[in-house]
């Protein structure tokens, strides 16, 4: 669909493919600029906002299953990023906690994230990118239950 069909689309349906298409460019800057996934980005981030973790407790942080955590710990530790410790007092307990070079690899994604380069030349003015803030918030703040998906957009 070019742009000039995608014009007339509803907001609501614009918005989804807005998503889905920084969704895709974040993942791949995230692979290339710091050789991550979104899943070791959230467990690097989750290690270095809470320090040393038991890896249920970064789970749970993480929204994924200690199982799946598993995954995404072998990659970041083969990587040097993160440690596994056993617990000394429960064995069966692992705690993870980020090494350097993962406090500065989270450093580096921190600063990355906070320069607040604009995605656009609409988000560079100040006054547009208030409106879309605006709207973003509203969207996300919004009683899906009172006004339906993307409030009450049909896609």
């Amino acid at each position: 669909m070019s742009l000039m069909q995608l014009a007339e689309v509803p907001l609501g349906r614009l918005l989804v493919v807005a998503g889905h298409l920084v969704s895709q460019r974040w993942n791949r800057y995230l692979a290339e600029e710091h050789g991550l996934t979104q899943a070791g980005m959230v467990t690097l981030m989750a290690l270095a906002e809470h320090g040393e973790l038991p890896h249920r407790a970064v789970a749970e942080l993480c929204f994924v299953r200690p199982a799946t955590l598993t995954g995404i710990v072998d990659t970041l530790e083969r990587e040097g990023l993160v440690q596994r410790q056993r617990d000394g007092t429960d064995r069966r307990s692992v705690k993870l906690t980020l090494t350097t070079a993962g406090q500065d690899r989270v450093d580096t994604l921190t600063t990355a994230v906070r320069s607040g380069r604009p995605l656009t030349s609409v988000d560079a003015d100040p006054a547009k990118a208030a409106v879309i803030r605006q709207f973003l918030l509203e969207i996300i703040g919004s009683d899906e239950a009172a006004h339906g998906p993307a409030g009450g957009q049909t896609c």
